[in-house]
């Protein structure tokens, strides 16, 4: 009840400002509006440009002025460094970025985000913008129920310019007939005074409409009409900074530690930048006189130059900065440690992906190398091997020697606790994933290597009855060519597991290929070693008729384990159409 309180208040206070004051309710429905048609653009975007901009993001931000230059042309296409924040936490959380990188486009997003003043600034004031905005809400309603292609989203773009240009003619009215009924100006302060508090005012309104944009647009609009001082206005955008980092370290109390990590660099951006508008406040309205004049900007026209001390102290802020950013991350990687996942939880991926196909489908894949890593060690424990073992192990050969103690692994259990739960999780995730065309493809093959993962596991499982059987028996004839079984399996998974950390597409595919020969050069069915144990009579009928049925179990084992790494042991990025054919996976372990 006590965390509701604040929405009761806030409720019960707009209802009574309707109440009171129709013009007060004007700015108010002014605003709303204005946000609601940040949220419609922005959800157009996704579906208009979202691809298009993750395959820049992964592309443009191997050096740090790439990533800068990013975040900001990023944010100012898009208006929204939500949008471009929400994709840079995603990638990062996948792995297809680094933090330094990740930083970078959070610091340009900081930047790009100016270009809203100046928008608003400029043709916004001196327009009735609000006639423009009925033919793109009616033309974006159509869109959208056209519901063909591209058309939707657009239609949602539509519809979200439709509505910002419509709250912000809204506001520019209310404040006008405001401004006869109560002058705001009697408010005004002077001073240090007046900077700290009304950079509290920016900083409490941000925190509220969770966006800077809006507050620069609410503060602009009365700027404009004369209901607030040009001193007062610039506090008010000093604290929208302040205001955005703490709405960025709230958001990301539910984040992966990189998400945390990166939420601590924007609050420590625009805390600094915002510690230096405020300290050097005299230097800058200065700097900003200079260049309003050099720029023909007369010295009564406040919302422009407003909008030059916006982009100002945001540049110097990266001035600033950009330099620290090495320092910087080893700051926030020592201080915010990751803590070790709970067995049940996944690491890379999260709900915030699932609007961005290319770092979510990256995530699951990450996330599923991560699940053969637990396949890898149930699997060995089947065999009775050690995972230290198998590492030190240089051929095949080294993995001859039998187990020294043999007891049987409860494989079902530890499959329940350890592989089921993470395995739900991943298809959980991959099903809420929308998907089309080349990433519906992507799609169904992850959720193939995840079937074929576990369907390896369940094949061990049959195998380990057998292995126990066998190798505690006498040394027979018969427990040799179980021994010759396991050290194929252990050594396939061994050269898997190690493959799982390679990068170059030709390694993988050239190893992934010798296994396959391998296994099929020691298959007990298909080099015909079954028949010549049974003509010699080394084996009894009964017992090549267990030996034929248990080498199935790890021809299926050593089919499914190299199908699922075909899939998954690539970099991100490369269509499934370029990786080698399952020609040579078939011929070594087909039924």
């Amino acid at each position: 009840m006590l965390r509701r309180l604040p929405l009761i208040l806030a409720l019960v206070l707009l209802g009574w400002t309707f109440w009171a004051s129709p013009t007060i309710s004007a700015i108010a429905s002014g605003v709303a509006i204005f946000l609601f048609g940040m949220m419609a653009l922005e959800q157009g975007l996704k579906g208009l440009t979202g691809g298009m901009l993750e395959k820049l993001l992964k592309r443009s931000t191997d050096r740090l002025w790439k990533s800068l230059t990013f975040g900001a042309g990023a944010t100012a296409l898009t208006q929204s460094s939500t949008l471009v924040s929400l994709l840079t936490i995603s990638f990062l959380s996948s792995g297809l970025l680094g933090l330094q990188q990740g930083i970078g486009v959070i610091f340009g997003a900081n930047l790009g985000t100016t270009t809203g003043a100046w928008l608003m600034a400029g043709p916004a004031l001196h327009f009735n913008i609000g006639q423009a905005a009925m033919p793109l809400l009616t033309f974006g309603v159509v869109f959208i129920l056209s519901r063909h292609g591209v058309m939707r989203p657009l239609g949602w773009v539509f519809v979200g310019l439709g509505f910002l240009l419509l709250g912000i003619q809204w506001m520019k009215d209310g404040f006008e007939v405001f401004q006869q009924a109560f002058d705001l100006t009697a408010y005004r302060l002077e001073g240090l005074r007046g900077l700290l508090v009304y950079t509290l005012i920016g900083v409490l309104a941000t925190v509220v409409m969770q966006s800077s944009h809006a507050t620069l647009i609410v503060t602009i609009t009365a700027l404009a009409a004369g209901q607030l001082s040009y001193e007062n206005a610039l506090a008010v955008s000093i604290g929208a900074n302040i205001g955005t980092a703490v709405s960025t370290a709230l958001a990301a109390i539910a984040a992966n530690v990189e998400g945390r990590r990166l939420a601590g660099a924007h609050v420590l951006f625009n805390t600094v930048t915002a510690s230096a508008a405020l300290l050097l406040i005299a230097p800058f309205m200065f700097l900003v006189d200079l260049l309003a004049s050099l720029l023909g900007i007369g010295p009564d026209q406040h919302a422009l130059k407003l909008a030059i001390f916006h982009t100002l102290f945001n540049l110097a802020g990266i001035v600033i900065m950009v330099p620290l950013i090495p320092l910087m991350v080893r700051f926030l990687e020592r201080v915010l440690r990751g803590k070790p996942p709970v067995i049940t939880e996944p690491r890379y991926i999260n709900p915030n992906m699932k609007a961005l196909p290319d770092a979510a489908l990256e995530a699951v894949r990450r996330e599923l190398i991560r699940l053969f890593g637990r396949g890898f060690s149930l699997v060995a424990q089947g065999l009775y091997f050690e995972p230290a073992e198998l590492h030190r192990a240089e051929s095949r050969k080294d993995l001859l020697e039998p187990p020294e103690i043999i007891r049987p692994v409860d494989i079902d259990g530890r499959y329940y606790d350890r592989v089921k739960p993470l395995h739900g999780l991943i298809l959980d995730f991959l099903a809420t994933v929308p998907v089309r065309d080349q990433h519906a493809a992507q799609a169904a093959a992850l959720r193939s290597a995840c079937q074929s993962l576990i369907e390896a596991v369940k094949h061990a499982r049959h195998l380990h009855p057998s292995l126990t059987k066998e190798l505690a028996g006498q040394h027979t004839e018969l427990a040799s060519e179980y021994l010759a079984i396991r050290a194929s399996l252990g050594w396939l998974i061994k050269r898997l597991d190690e493959l799982a950390t390679i990068s170059q597409t030709e390694s993988v595919d050239a190893e992934i290929k010798k296994l396959a020969r391998l296994m099929r050069k020691h298959d007990v069915v298909r080099s015909g070693r079954l028949d010549e144990l049974i003509r010699a009579r080394k084996i009894t009928p009964a017992q090549a008729s267990s030996l034929m049925n248990d080498g199935a179990y790890a021809r299926r084992l050593c089919k499914n384990l190299l199908k699922m790494a075909r899939i998954l042991f690539h970099p991100p990025g490369q269509a499934e159409t370029d990786r080698p054919e399952e020609g040579a996976l078939d011929a070594a372990a087909e039924d």
